[in-house]
């Protein structure tokens, strides 16, 4: 483990500037310094490093953080290389943390993760010694390059194999994160056995789970088999090979999201190096998400048989709240007989990479799929047509795509778009608030506004109260943990304060507050408005009942469900119980 400590000093160290201007060359610009931004296509900069901050933010993608993120995000490195390249610049020697086992760990979390690295590390190892292993990569057309960059290992056949890499074989934790498992009788076993190994990693490039896949198709169990649902691995927000994937992704302008390991890596294998995979489930919204913040144009390519189609259907309806008007979603349909990786091993790169290019928009493919059994020549036709289109048009916010793909529905049905809309009680894609609505949310907005007064100005926290941060909004909890950290590292820099943070914070809310990290504000500004938001929060508490704010403790210490149905009814209608994403 690398301190703490030591992170903070290197940070404090370099100079932000220095680092991004060594890969992209900045430009002076007031306080400031701009250049076109590394990671999306742009004619005119947007892309703006705080020397002050020593963070820096993209107004066009949105892409931010300090030199640490900078370095992984455009160099692709993991968290632990750039800190290391990091300190090579600066001249420092990065310092191994060694624990005691004596003492309790206070954090969980860091000893999964070395439990997930050492089981990739000896799984990597296996690899070499397996022939068998070896010889199935080879012939499946994967060099050893490709195997080395996605670090494949092998799990050997066996029970207990872990046992030699962990002292303690029965520890809570192996079982915790999905390495072992224990039968009815308690005996333990390993989870991965005699499978072709491949690490899943999150943003950091840290393993947080693993997919195994068989190497002979007539053995017993799955053909694949995933690490389960973990603190660190939920297979619904985490994409294979994104991590590899990330820098290839924004030089194409296009993230290819495919259906299995092998495909990435095949793909990969012939330099098609923007290919990412769901982890045994659908696409879904946080999947979208992710995507979006390197591309806005995302390509689900599936086989062409029966399974293909269902699997594209699935995606396209789970896309739908992620849609934006700024997004191209695209639908690639391989032959029946063929997957990614058979098709780019017959067929060629350039091959492949016209297949993308003559793939179906998201309204062409969700109007085909609507009518491909559907004649709509009766009424009976029409009105099927309508009612499978529905709730399809209700799902979707970005205002353009759903005036168009209304207005083509209207047309296919022999409606205009304003009886369409009248007879589906579609409302306008852009809710506006009411008043009575902002005026429900004024305690989040007030949290909020210190979370970012905060950033700006770690040392103001000594003046905040824990009994005002009431409420379990995002703000909240934000704001929470934003404390807890500056109270047990004082002088954290704001770009460091925001790394830790942001992984906790919903997307919209990360853009928004790196946005406003890059603001010029004079102190005694912040100070002021410091003060007064916290006046505004005390009157409020002291406005709202006492039992909502009793029942809001109990909900922070033990959880919504510690309280009954007419507990949370009431705290809901409190200002300090929503919980809907900050805008």
């Amino acid at each position: 483990m690398i301190p703490e400590a030591f992170i903070q000093e290197l940070v404090n160290r370099i100079d932000i500037v220095d680092v991004i201007d060594r890969n992209v060359p900045l430009k002076k610009a007031g306080a400031n310094y701009q250049a076109c931004c590394p990671f999306h296509n742009e004619k005119s900069p947007s892309f703006t490093v705080s020397p002050s901050k020593q963070f820096y933010h993209c107004f066009g993608c949105g892409a931010h953080g300090s030199a640490i993120g900078f370095l992984m995000e455009y160099q692709g490195l993991s968290f632990v290389e750039a800190v290391q390249e990091l300190a090579k610049m600066a001249g420092m020697i990065v310092p191994q943390e060694q624990r005691d086992p004596d003492k309790p760990q206070v954090k969980l979390m860091p000893g999964l993760q070395e439990a997930l690295q050492s089981a990739a590390l000896y799984y990597k190892a296996e690899l070499k010694k397996s022939t068998r292993a070896i010889d199935y990569l080879k012939g499946r057309g994967l060099s050893g390059q490709i195997a080395a960059r996605f670090q494949i290992g092998y799990a050997p056949a066996g029970w207990q194999n872990l046992a030699t890499v962990f002292d303690d074989y029965q520890h809570d934790g192996l079982k915790t994160v999905g390495l072992v498992i224990d039968n009815e009788q308690g005996r333990r076993y390993d989870r991965f056995r005699d499978r072709i190994m491949f690490p899943i990693h999150d943003s950091k490039g840290q393993v947080i789970g693993f997919g195994g896949r068989v190497i002979e198709s007539e053995d017993d169990g799955p053909k694949y088999l995933n690490s389960p649902e973990t603190p660190l691995f939920q297979k619904g927000h985490e994409l294979y090979g994104l991590f590899q994937a990330r820098r290839a992704i924004r030089e194409a302008a296009c993230a290819l999201v495919v259906e299995g390991y092998m495909d990435v890596v095949a793909l990969a294998q012939y330099g098609i190096d923007y290919a990412v995979a769901a982890l045994g489930t659908a696409t879904t919204p946080f999947h979208i998400q992710k995507l979006t913040r390197q591309t806005d144009h995302i390509v689900f390519c599936f086989d062409g048989d029966a399974a293909g189609q269902k699997a594209a259907w699935r995606a396209a309806m789970n896309a739908l709240p992620a849609l934006t008007d700024s997004l191209r979603l695209s639908f690639l349909f391989l032959p029946k007989e063929h997957d990614p990786d058979s098709f780019v091993r017959e067929f060629g790169k350039e091959a492949f990479g016209a297949a993308i290019e003559r793939a179906l928009p998201f309204s062409q493919y969700l109007i085909q799929q609507l009518s491909v059994d559907n004649p709509l020549q009766a009424q009976e036709d029409r009105v099927r047509f309508l009612n499978e289109a529905e709730p399809i048009l209700q799902q979707i916010q970005a205002p353009r795509l759903a005036l168009l793909l209304r207005k083509r529905v209207a047309e296919l049905a022999g409606l205009s778009q304003t009886e369409l809309e009248q007879n589906m009680q579609l409302k306008a894609p852009t809710v506006r608030r009411s008043a009575g609505a902002r005026a429900d949310r004024s305690a989040p907005v007030l949290l909020g506004k210190l979370l970012e007064i905060l950033l700006h100005a770690p040392e103001l926290a000594v003046q905040l109260d824990d009994a005002l941060i009431v409420g379990v909004t995002p703000e909240a909890q934000l704001l929470r943990s934003l404390r807890r950290e500056i109270q047990r590292q004082p002088g954290l820099s704001s770009a460091v304060l925001f790394e830790q943070l942001q992984a906790e914070m919903p997307e919209r809310y990360r853009q928004q507050l790196s946005a406003k990290m890059m603001e010029s504000v004079a102190p005694e500004l912040l100070t002021t408005e410091f003060e007064g938001a916290l006046s505004q929060l005390r009157r409020l508490q002291e406005r709202e009942s006492s039992e909502a704010v009793d029942l809001l403790r109990i909900a922070q210490e033990q959880g919504l469900q510690a309280l009954t149905d007419a507990q949370r009814a009431l705290l809901k209608q409190s200002r300090w119980g929503h919980r809907k994403e900050p805008q």
